[in-house]
């Protein structure tokens, strides 16, 4: 995707100017940023999916059993004609995972990383439907797909900022309202992390969110460190060879903390480890369950290619690539292989391409290595076969 490009979906301006402009720094509306946007799923779908014991779904009523009254699916059938006729949201999360028309929308989305996007979470609220004012910690685009919802926005929020008690909602307790707008279908509102927001339906109305995913500090520190731990041995250990005599037993010198400093600096600097991790981290699945592979020897695999079968993405599932040196590194579903350069250009077919065959596979099925790699990705449940 050329960046310098307008875009309809950024509201006629380049993907550039947006990111140099707008990202993790102002909100930004755009006016049928889709023009004349079909929700390809409705409210009795949407409800569908939330009877679904995979799929993560709540229920927000505002004057349920106790104010902002939070439900967790999955849901009985009964439960939305039991419902009040107002002020109730229904949220279901990963919605692209479950519907391709759903995930086809993050075509649009492709001049940012496809490992940053985490799902599309998709509400449908009653008339005066919410959740609250709150704010997120990451990026998100609203994109209205039905009705009309009222968005308000507020002030920048951190985690001093005051939320009312409440055991599983992090609404604010003060809302400064800044700016106000109505969105109707095609309409989108990009909103940078912690962003104070409040949207109210105005009518049922149905909204998709695009968020993104941002590991905290506190999540990079922990996981990484719990995977650097499996490569380091017991003898690798806080040393002193160099220590002088002391004045004092009991102070903690600041050449101590050198020493420990670079302890931690030897390994936390390994790039290869960090990408590693990070690879990994970020194409983890939200529902690791559903990426289930299947076993099969190689030559029946091609032979099922060479017979017209295609290959897919499992819905779930989540690819990335990068270059070490002269080597390249796939990260599929939060795990990682070294691969020899020559099969950069499949990597890039891999994780970019709708549907494989033999047609576009081409030579890879002749490459061992190649042939290798797919028939693994389809073991391992990235890949599948689509249904006939």
């Amino acid at each position: 995707m050329n960046p310098d490009i307008p875009l309809q979906l950024l509201g006629g301006i380049t993907a550039r100017e947006f990111l140099r402009d707008y990202w993790q720094k102002k909100p930004l509306l755009i006016r049928q940023a889709i023009p004349d946007f079909e929700s390809p799923i409705d409210a009795d779908e949407l409800a569908g999916l939330a009877l679904e014991e995979e799929v993560e779904s709540r229920l927000v009523i505002e004057h349920g059993e106790r104010p902002w009254e939070l439900r967790r699916g999955p849901f009985a059938e009964d439960t939305f004609s039991t419902l009040p006729e107002r002020e109730w949201t229904l949220l279901v999360q990963a919605v692209d995972q479950f519907v391709p028309e759903v995930a086809e929308l993050l075509q649009q989305f492709r001049f940012l990383p496809s490992w940053r996007i985490d799902d599309v979470m998709i509400s449908f609220a009653a008339p005066g439907g919410s959740v609250g004012p709150h704010f997120d910690n990451y990026d998100v685009f609203l994109l209205q797909a039905q009705g009309k919802r009222n968005w308000k926005i507020g002030q920048m929020c951190n985690s001093e900022s005051p939320l009312l008690q409440h055991a599983d909602l992090r609404i604010l307790a003060d809302f400064e309202e800044s700016a106000e707008w109505v969105l109707e279908p095609g309409d989108m509102l990009y909103l940078p992390p912690r962003l104070a927001h409040f949207g109210i339906a105005e009518d049922d109305c149905m909204t998709y969110s695009v968020g993104f995913r941002a590991p905290s500090a506190a999540e990079v520190l922990t996981h990484f460190t719990d995977f650097l731990s499996q490569y380091l041995t017991d003898e690798e250990r806080y040393t002193d060879a160099d220590a002088q005599p002391v004045s004092d037993p009991h102070q903690i010198q600041s050449d101590a903390l050198d020493r420990l400093k670079s302890l931690l600096a030897e390994h936390m600097s390994d790039e290869r480890m960090l990408l590693t991790w990070f690879g990994q981290f970020m194409t983890e699945p939200r529902y690791p369950e559903l990426v289930a592979g299947e076993e099969l020897g190689e030559d029946d695999f091609i032979a099922s290619l060479q017979d017209g079968a295609i290959l897919v993405r499992n819905p779930s599932a989540r690819l990335a690539w990068s270059e070490v040196d002269d080597d390249v590194l796939l990260f599929a579903s939060g795990q990682s292989r070294y691969l020899p350069g020559k099969l950069r250009e499949l990597l890039k077919l891999v994780c970019s391409a709708d549907a494989l065959h033999s047609d576009n596979l081409g030579p890879w099925l002749a490459d061992e290595d190649g042939r290798d790699l797919l028939c693994e990705l389809v073991k391992q449940g990235s890949l599948g076969f689509a249904d006939e």
